[in-house]
């Protein structure tokens, strides 16, 4: 029942040689959790008994989780997860934890907070923070997202943090910016994904469009790390 309307925001990580899909349930509004399935060969996915696995609670939210993000970080599992407030009107990230010895099972999850880890404060970010994807460098965490709603415009900013529950911006303006007018990705540069290769490199995949959401691209840059700071490519 809880996925009826569909599933979508698949996300994975590899733990004691098998693959582990997060990903969210959708077109429940304020209902919407965090499931998980589990793979020994990447193809075939058993669901989690527990499902949903996860949603907030507090007065801070109105209980909705999607674009879940889930990473191991020194020793536990941290699921990052797009909420909005009781008024339904504002996007923001939050956070939970597992023990690294963990299932994923809906018991193993414990909010880290009673409040958002990111909200939307400067202009550019509007109403809205999601989208997180996070990128290990050493020992701190850096939080690509999108700040925005869709085509408001929607850009990426990028945080770091060094327990993975307070976070702090690199800057006050867009890591990556939407494109000027004409270009392809004038209308926004949106729902980043950080990916980091079998060589180290990380490379930023991104959408986006100039007809205001009607069509939609995908593109990628490679990003460079610079004293423990990241930077696009040849910018």
């Amino acid at each position: 029942d809880y996925e009826k309307k569909g599933l979508c925001a698949p996300g994975a990580l590899v733990k004691d040689g098998k693959v582990h899909l997060f990903y969210q349930t959708y077109g429940n509004g304020e209902k919407d959790a965090i499931c998980h399935a589990v793979s020994d060969d990447g193809i075939h996915f058993r669901r989690n008994p527990t499902n949903p696995i996860f949603h907030p609670a507090g007065d801070w939210t109105c209980g909705r989780a999607i674009d879940a993000e889930v990473c191991e970080f020194k020793g536990r599992y941290f699921l990052y997860f797009a909420t909005r407030d009781k008024n339904y009107d504002i996007q923001m990230q939050g956070v939970a934890v597992a023990p690294g010895n963990t299932d994923f099972n809906r018991e193993d999850w414990v909010q880290a907070t009673d409040s958002s880890i990111l909200y939307p404060v400067y202009p550019w970010e509007g109403k809205c923070i999601e989208g997180a994807s996070i990128a290990k460098k050493g020992d701190k965490l850096y939080m690509f997202y999108a700040g925005a709603y869709n085509n408001a415009p929607q850009q990426i900013g990028v945080a770091e943090s060094e327990d993975g529950i307070v976070w702090k911006r690199l800057s006050e303006e867009p890591f990556l910016r939407n494109g000027k007018p004409g270009e392809w990705n004038s209308s926004e540069s949106g729902h980043p994904h950080i990916f980091t290769d079998s060589d180290g490199r990380t490379y930023l995949f991104y959408q986006g469009n100039n007809d205001n959401g009607k069509t939609w691209y995908i593109t990628q840059e490679e990003v460079i790390w610079k004293n423990g700071k990241p930077f696009l490519k040849g910018k």
